[in-house]
């Protein structure tokens, strides 16, 4: 299920998506405002810690063109098609903990998390 680049064709697969709540869209929103240029944000995946995988947002300044476009209301949030089998069907969240506001991901396939929580697995497929 690769495209001709080597990376998935969501197209071949029964696809969910990637939902955001209201308040990972107004803050994409925000952010967007006060950063010049910004477009939005990008979702993928690395290898790490001790669970197998961690979630990596970064800015967009210009439509990456290995991704697909996720959007709530005028908030976009690009996520790598190489992450896809991993964060399917991923709810994205922002929430306050104590002093601190992160973006919380809810993944229907992460089986663990890391005792600190900043990474996850999943099973093999």
């Amino acid at each position: 299920m690769a495209t001709d680049s080597g990376l998935f064709d969501p197209a071949e697969m029964n696809w969910q998506g990637i939902t955001l709540t209201d308040a990972a869209a107004q803050q994409i929103v925000h952010l967007v405002e006060v950063t010049p240029g910004l477009q939005g944000l990008r979702l993928g995946i690395k290898v790490s810690g001790c669970a197998g995988f961690a979630y990596v947002l970064s800015e967009v300044m210009a439509p990456p063109p290995d991704c697909l476009l996720c959007e709530h209301g005028s908030a976009r949030l690009w996520v790598e098609l190489a992450a896809l089998p991993v964060i399917d069907g991923t709810h994205v969240d922002y929430v306050r903990e104590g002093l601190n506001q992160v973006f919380k991901f809810h993944n229907p396939k992460a089986r663990h998390e890391c005792g600190c929580g900043e990474s996850f697995g999943v099973e093999a497929e």
